[in-house]
């Protein structure tokens, strides 16, 4: 009888590794997939044992330890344990509006339905389908990769997933790649108080393919990934079945990869650290993703609006480049996505399109650019919400999640709960974010030392290694800025 060999450590279930053999199928060994495989094997087994985890190993060809620190790093990945059947959102929104059921969570991108409560089961959204769509923007420009170039110049067009790059120049760096560029389209929209991307998705997405397809036609790349948050079930159902009929993509592939809920994985580089099947941990730059970024290849990332806005360009003239998708949410009336101009004001925001403040509110403060992008008071709400209008006040557009808070809120407590989400979501690669962010939020749950905490901002504002970190600040410096009564 032949022996099976054994690693040290705990030992491997045959017949659980040759249901996951069977359960997984071609392509078991790659290693690009561990992730995929942990969500595939999580959803067949209701949970990730150890057992799970040492068989998954085993088929897969890895060590134990490789698969259990991916595993243990995603927050939807639960080790020893089911997910849960009911849970709720945590978000900033969220928390205004009351605590909800079952297990918190971080912000799930539903902020307009706030409070958000989710079990399992969701229904796919109303869409526009591959048979009703037509992709005549990538046959009319596919060829003209100059002319591409010149309209995306023209409308001036920023990345709008938050560092507002411009995005015919980001571009240009792969023209002349040394070996086949790869695109990648993040949709891993976890700043919380965002929910454009996922209006784009459910409504559109085949504009945002053909955005991306054009793109790859540019940059000559050979291969389209999309990464999208696991938070979006039903539009993963959907692009399941949507991608596979785009016949216009010809030679190029299109990948849709599933996140396992990292805040982090928004950073470009962590991004890509989780398409290859690793922990989604920043890398240090450079290289730059355009000079050796997904499977060391050059690497172009966008977001998903900055490709459906592509398409609306070249479509429609470079001035539909000066509109943009605003998240707007919080104490107003008619939370939602809103198509806006890119100079709009808050104030604006707030009276034409969200209905104006709940009654028995008064306008008290906002968030124009999410989590990160700070707080500023009522009187500043006429400043215009477009790329460098913000940054002497302490804030940044951002994502164009625009939070309106009222004065039946208390900064402080706002504050806490944006920072405690920085907490929970650090990667903890470097000493500064780390440990910063877990000092900030801790300090918030007690008596504030100010001075002390102005210097913890500064030291992470200064020396971590990626925007998370540099960012996490921002709410408590502009708060201490402008709602010292709170505290």
């Amino acid at each position: 009888m032949k022996k099976r060999f054994f690693p040290k450590g705990r030992q491997v279930d045959q017949d659980l590794s040759d249901q996951i053999a069977d359960l997984l199928g071609n392509d078991i060994k790659r290693r690009d997939l561990l992730i995929e495989n942990l969500h595939r094997v999580q959803d067949h087994f209701g949970c990730l044992s150890k057992d799970h985890i040492a068989a998954l190993a085993d088929v897969m060809k890895l060590t134990q330890a490789q698969v259990y620190e991916v595993a243990s790093f995603y927050a939807h990945f639960y080790i020893e344990g089911a997910p849960p059947a009911d849970k709720h959102c945590t978000g900033l929104t969220c928390s205004l509006f009351g605590k909800g059921t079952g297990s918190g969570v971080p912000c799930v991108g539903r902020c307009d339905q706030a409070p958000v409560h989710m079990t399992k089961g969701a229904t796919l959204p109303d869409y526009i389908p591959y048979e009703k769509y037509c992709y005549a923007t990538l046959l009319a420009y596919k060829d003209q990769g100059e002319e591409i170039l010149k309209q995306l110049d023209q409308a001036n067009l920023r990345g709008l997933g938050g560092a507002g790059f411009r995005v015919a120049d980001k571009w240009r760096f792969l023209l002349n790649a040394e070996t086949t560029p790869v695109l990648v389209i993040n949709a891993d929209e976890g700043e919380p108080g965002t929910f454009k991307d996922r209006h784009c998705l459910e409504t559109n997405p085949h504009k945002v393919i053909e955005g991306a397809l054009i793109a790859a036609h540019v940059i000559g790349a050979s291969d389209i990934y999309l990464y999208l948050r696991d938070e979006y079930g039903p539009i993963r159902q959907m692009l399941q079945a949507e991608l596979p009929k785009i016949t216009e993509a010809g030679d190029i592939n299109i990948h849709l990869r599933r996140g396992a809920g990292a805040y982090i994985c928004g950073e470009e580089t962590a991004l890509l650290e989780s398409l290859e099947g690793k922990r989604g941990l920043p890398r240090i730059k450079p290289p730059y993703p355009a000079q050796a970024g997904l499977f060391g290849r050059p690497t172009l990332v966008n977001n998903v609006e900055t490709l459906w806005r592509v398409q609306d360009i070249l479509q429609n003239g470079p001035e539909a480049g000066s509109k943009r998708f605003y998240s707007l949410s919080g104490r107003i009336n008619k939370p939602g996505v809103y198509e806006a101009p890119i100079d709009i004001t808050a104030q604006e925001l707030i009276e034409i399109f969200g209905g104006g403040m709940l009654a028995g509110h008064h306008f008290k403060a906002y968030l124009p650019g999410g989590a990160s992008g700070g707080i500023l008071p009522a009187h500043k709400a006429n400043l215009p919400l477009s790329f460098g209008a913000l940054e002497k006040h302490g804030c940044f557009i951002g994502s164009a999640a625009v939070i309106v808070l009222s004065d039946h809120d208390n900064i402080k407590s706002v504050v806490q709960n944006l920072m405690d989400f920085f907490n929970h979501e650090s990667c903890g690669q470097c000493t500064p974010c780390r440990v910063g962010c877990e000092k900030l939020s801790h300090m918030l749950h007690s008596d504030l030392d100010q001075e002390l905490a102005k210097e913890v901002c500064e030291v992470m504002q200064d020396s971590s290694i990626c925007g998370l970190g540099q960012a996490a600040p921002n709410p408590l410096l502009t708060a201490l800025t402008y709602f010292t009564e709170d505290f």
